[in-house]
């Protein structure tokens, strides 16, 4: 079947995140205005996911629940058949979130100043992460190679060196910049962390979502040893909407690491998750396939839209190559405006409400994130309306 991916959603008032923040900074924003921003959906949720929690609540008791093997096996299914990898269910830690995860995966295993590496530009409770613990943020910024950015591997190296530096927070896929790393760029992460008694906590929250031709490896997968230093971070909530769930999957295969992380969330009362998005997240794992397909595609054109419009209508915008995750990196810098001009710009003046690049870090100053994850018309009509502004500027 062809799922519906053209119709708008209505979410104000529903106290959607990024709907609020919209009026907050534009209470007189035009109707017809859509928000960019927050990395949820502009799209219905999959059928098959809201029949089936509707079935199930003709006769479930919500009461307190914990994974079932019906529900690990799901999980592990889902991971064998689109990543090609088969994790022990043992190995299996829920957690409210990727995020909580993260956080709690730098108190577990890093002490107060202890160094924790990460790529910016990079998703920011990245940098929430070891500052609001009390550890220090040491930067490995990504070089920027024409239109592709990669990892600096030999500045990683030099701080992997100091001992220090205990932890690598790794986005993989790339949030903001849509990379996904190649098996080579990630085999060289695993060595140098291997190398310096470096650990790595993955966040591969955006893994399921790729661009057509474009193949994610787990990097649990790339030896055994890697296995052993490093924890997976896996959510269905990128995937099929669901982030309003509060439910994800972290992977930890190393027996002693995986007791520690259960202990560190033992002491803020936290790991378990709800009943519904337990089973919101079993059914798209086992029902939605061709669904996530569908969304894919349509990632893929909205994609070439941008590429196409800006290439087009406005060559002073740099549009980065997409590989995965449904958010698209841009450089706006050749419009001559500060980054600070740039976001009253975008906000006041073209109703633009992205996430501005500078909140990625330093890096990300002039650039903005663009959420692609929604109906094209609508995409259509907001880079309609960014070229009327600019030329009535």
């Amino acid at each position: 079947m062809r799922y519906d991916f053209s119709s708008k959603v209505e979410r104000r008032n529903t106290g959607s995140y990024k709907w609020d923040e919209m009026y907050r900074k534009k209470p007189d924003v035009s109707p017809d205005t859509i928000p960019f921003s927050v990395a949820d959906m502009e799209l219905m949720n999959p059928p098959e996911i809201i029949m089936g929690l509707q079935s199930f609540l003709d006769s479930a008791v919500l009461g307190y629940t914990g994974m079932t093997p019906a529900y690990r096996q799901a999980v592990v299914s889902w991971m064998k058949r689109h990543h090609g990898w088969e994790p022990q269910e043992s190995w299996m830690v829920t957690s409210p979130g990727v995020v909580p995860a993260f956080f709690n995966a730098v108190r577990a295993f890093t002490e107060p100043g202890d160094g924790v590496i990460l790529m910016p530009p990079v998703y920011y409770p990245f940098l929430g992460a070891i500052e609001k613990n009390g550890r220090t943020a040491v930067e490995n910024p990504l070089l920027l190679q024409g239109s592709r950015y990669t990892i600096d591997f030999a500045d990683l190296e030099r701080k992997a060196r100091d001992p220090k530096n205990k932890l690598l927070l790794f986005c993989s896929p790339h949030n903001p910049v849509g990379r996904v790393w190649s098996k080579e760029e990630l085999c060289r992460v695993a060595e140098i962390c291997l190398a310096n008694h470096v650990f790595v906590v993955s966040d591969e929250i955006h893994s399921d979502l790729l661009l057509p031709g474009v193949e994610h490896t787990v990097f649990a997968t790339l030896s055994e040893e890697a296995a052993q230093n490093c924890i997976v971070c896996t959510a269905p909530s990128k995937t099929f909407n669901l982030a309003g769930m509060q439910t994800s999957n972290i992977f930890i295969p190393n027996a002693e690491r995986r007791k520690r992380f259960e202990q560190e969330f033992a002491k803020a009362a936290m790991g378990g998750v709800g009943i519904l998005g337990l089973k919101a997240c079993q059914i798209a794992y086992t029902e939605c396939d061709e669904w996530l397909r569908q969304l894919c595609e349509l990632l893929q054109q909205n994609h070439e839209l941008v590429r196409d419009f800006m290439a087009q209508n406005l060559p002073q915008v740099k549009v980065f190559p997409l590989e995965g995750t449904y958010l698209q990196w841009m450089d706006f810098r050749g419009l001559g405006m500060d980054y600070r001009e740039l976001e009253t710009f975008m906000q006041q003046k073209a109703e633009w409400f992205l996430d501005e690049g500078y909140v990625f870090g330093k890096e990300g100053r002039g650039f903005e994130r663009l959420n692609l994850a929604c109906p094209t018309a609508v995409l259509q009509e907001a880079l309609e309306r960014l070229l009327d502004a600019l030329q009535n500027a």
